[in-house]
C-alpha cells in the first residue's frame, strides 16, 4: 500500500470555513460518479462510507479539521501484553508522538463504550505534541480536565469514569482502521464539528474542497432566491443543475 501524501495546511484551513454537514454531501455525491480505480472495484466499494457513526462531540463548539494519525485497539490477552506494554515505547504513546500540529489521533476503540481509552495524563502527550484533538469509537475519561488545561478537540463514543483495563488493548500505530465503522486510513483529513465527524479521503480532498466551497455559495443563491420570490423551498430545493448553472451564469 502506497503511503499517502501530506495535506497541505493551506488546504487544512479551507475546510475549516465548511460545516461537516457539507462536507458530507461532497464526498457522498462525488463518491457516486465513478472511480479512478480499475473497473469492478467501484462496484464492490465505494467512497460514501465515510461518516464515524456514535461519536459525538465532547467539547461542543471546537470545530476539528486536521491529518489522521491512527491507532488500532485489539481485545487484550495474556499473551499480547509483553508486546503492547512497554511503557513510553507502547502503542499509544507512539501514534500520540507522530501527532504535530495540523494533526488529530483517531482510536479504533473497537466501540466498546463501557470503558474509556485514555484520560487526561496519557491525553497530555498529545498537548505536548501540539495535536488538534482525538477522535474515538470508544469512551474517554476526564474530559472537563481534557478539554480546560489542554484545549484540545475531542469526539467520543461517550464520557465514563472507568479505566480501559480489561477491555480494550492498544495494538498498532499509523495502520489503516476502522472508527465508527467508517475506514480512516493513516493522512485521511477528519472535519468534525457538533453534527459529527467525516473522514474525507486523502486522494479527494481538492476536489471535495472544490466541490464544497462553491456548493455553500450556491445554498446562499437559492436562499436569496427563496426570500426575493417569497417561494416554497421546494421550488430550488433539492438543488437541480439549473439552478446550478443560474448561479454560475449569475456570478460572472
Amino acid at each position: 500500500m502506497k503511503s499517502q501524501s501530506r495535506i497541505p495546511n493551506k488546504i487544512i484551513e479551507r475546510f475549516k470555513k465548511i460545516d461537516s454537514a457539507t462536507v458530507y454531501s461532497g464526498v457522498f455525491k462525488l463518491g457516486l460518479q465513478g472511480s479512478q480505480f480499475p473497473a469492478g472495484l467501484h462496484e464492490q466499494a465505494s467512497w460514501q462510507n465515510c461518516f464515524i457513526k456514535g461519536v459525538k462531540s465532547m467539547t461542543p463548539g471546537k470545530k476539528l479539521v486536521a491529518r489522521a494519525v491512527t491507532l488500532r485497539c485489539v481485545p487484550p490477552r495474556p499473551d499480547l501484553l509483553e508486546f503492547t506494554r512497554k511503557g513510553e515505547f507502547s502503542p499509544e504513546y507512539e501514534a500520540m508522538g507522530s501527532c504535530g500540529p495540523g494533526d488529530v489521533l483517531v482510536i479504533d476503540g473497537m466501540r466498546d463504550k463501557g470503558y474509556s481509552i485514555l484520560g487526561n495524563i496519557k491525553t497530555r502527550h498529545l498537548y505536548m505534541q501540539n495535536a488538534e484533538g482525538l477522535v474515538t469509537d470508544s469512551a474517554i475519561r476526564d474530559i472537563d480536565k481534557i478539554s480546560k488545561d489542554y484545549d484540545l478537540s475531542v469526539f467520543a463514543g461517550d464520557r465514563v469514569a472507568t479505566a480501559n483495563r480489561p477491555a480494550i488493548e492498544p495494538y498498532e500505530a499509523n495502520v489503516p482502521i476502522g472508527c465508527g465503522g467508517a475506514l480512516v486510513m493513516p493522512g485521511d483529513l477528519i472535519v468534525a464539528d457538533d453534527d459529527g465527524v467525516v473522514v474525507v479521503p486523502n486522494q479527494l480532498v481538492e476536489e471535495i474542497i472544490d466541490w464544497a466551497e462553491e456548493h455553500e455559495k450556491v445554498e446562499e443563491f437559492i436562499m436569496k432566491l427563496i426570500d426575493q420570490e417569497n417561494a416554497p423551498p421546494g421550488r430550488y430545493y433539492p438543488i437541480s443543475e439549473e439552478t446550478i448553472k443560474k448561479f454560475r451564469k449569475s456570478s460572472e
